[in-house]
């Protein structure tokens, strides 16, 4: 079976191209160029050099234009629009399990990545995405927009493996991974700093401590929260954040709602993050609704340990209503809905 890896210098890709050619795979590498990158900062010599001692096919895939088009711009409007978009899921959906994907099956019959997560058969849902063995790696969540088709043509060599086994069975076989160090959480940015990325954004706002009820904004007429403090660009906060808003205040201020229309963020205490329910738009539905369990799970960040929740689907849309109360969904985020048994039934964007 003719094979193609997606590598990008690091441990796991390593891992996954070794132990396919192992299990004797006709393996061919892929590299996907998301970004220029800059001088000696290439991974391409050294991947090259790799390929060529192990006598496999390598082959490089220019998708910088696609990249900037379909994950970097629309991270910055969907800031702009205050919204916590998530580029890694876009990245799969478009990029990793979209562009890269197709590349790579001109000539081959599986993809395979170096992704924790795994596709295992289900009696009911047939081959269909399920969580990684190595629950503090897991990457399920991030692939919960891609569509199930495309995954059903994908394999993953990490899906039983932890971090750890990894690293020993490479230094066991003494390999060492073209580019040792972990790839930093948003590629294209340097450090990590989105902020210092999205800074020709800012936009300086207010900031409103909501009177006693809901913690909305006010309607026409009726009694506004009180102007407490300026923000630095609305970009800069996340629903449910404490941290970094920067408002000394007798009790401990959490970001409630950002507002794009009056540029206004709302906080208050804690009591007033509790969210009963939130909607997810653009549903991939990777198992149809009548087969789902009547015992639900959903997650709406990547940190999370799935919760209990009632989920509808319908146009294209997930209601989603917790068993209880959550910390208040960021817009632009990733939700994922599970079984008990750890397989991707759904996911969505969240509004």
């Amino acid at each position: 079976m003719k094979t193609a890896i997606a590598v990008s210098g690091g441990t796991d890709s390593l891992f996954a191209l070794l132990s396919l050619l192992e299990e004797g795979h006709d393996v061919t590498a892929v590299h996907a160029r998301f970004i220029p990158s800059p001088p000696g900062g290439s991974p391409v010599p050294a991947l090259e050099e790799l390929c060529a001692r192990l006598g496999v096919r390598f082959r490089v895939a220019d998708l910088t234009e696609d990249f900037r088009t379909h994950v970097m711009t629309p991270f910055a409007e969907e800031h702009a629009r205050c919204r916590t978009p998530n580029p890694c899921a876009l990245c799969n959906r478009a990029m990793k399990f979209g562009r890269l994907l197709d590349f790579s099956l001109q000539d081959c019959d599986v993809y395979a990545t170096g992704h924790y997560a795994s596709m295992d058969e289900h009696p009911l849902y047939g081959r269909t995405l399920h969580t990684g063995a190595d629950g503090s790696k897991d990457q399920s969540y991030f692939l919960a927009l891609v569509p199930i088709e495309r995954l059903r043509r994908c394999v993953f060599p990490l899906a039983a493996r932890t971090k750890t086994a990894i690293r020993a069975w490479l230094a066991e076989r003494g390999h060492t991974p073209p580019l040792p160090s972990e790839s930093q959480e948003i590629c294209f940015i340097p450090g990590d700093d989105h902020c210092a990325w999205l800074l020709e954004r800012q936009q300086e706002g207010l900031i409103t401590l909501p009177g006693p009820g809901p913690a909305v904004l006010s309607a026409p007429g009726e009694e506004e929260g009180r102007i407490i403090a300026r923000h630095q660009g609305l970009w800069r906060y996340t629903e449910g954040q404490r941290r970094g808003l920067g408002i000394p205040w007798k009790e401990p201020l959490y970001a409630l709602r950002r507002d794009a229309a009056s540029n206004t963020l709302s906080v208050g205490p804690k009591e007033m993050l509790a969210t009963a329910e939130c909607t997810a738009s653009q549903a991939n539905l990777m198992v149809p609704p009548d087969l789902w369990p009547d015992r639900l799970l959903v997650r709406i960040r990547y940190r999370q340990k799935p919760v209990p929740a009632a989920v509808t689907a319908r146009d294209g849309r997930l209601l989603i209503r917790f068993g209880t109360p959550q910390l208040p969904p960021a817009p632009g985020q990733i939700a994922a809905v599970y079984d008990e048994d750890g397989f991707v039934l759904a996911g969505g964007i969240l509004d």
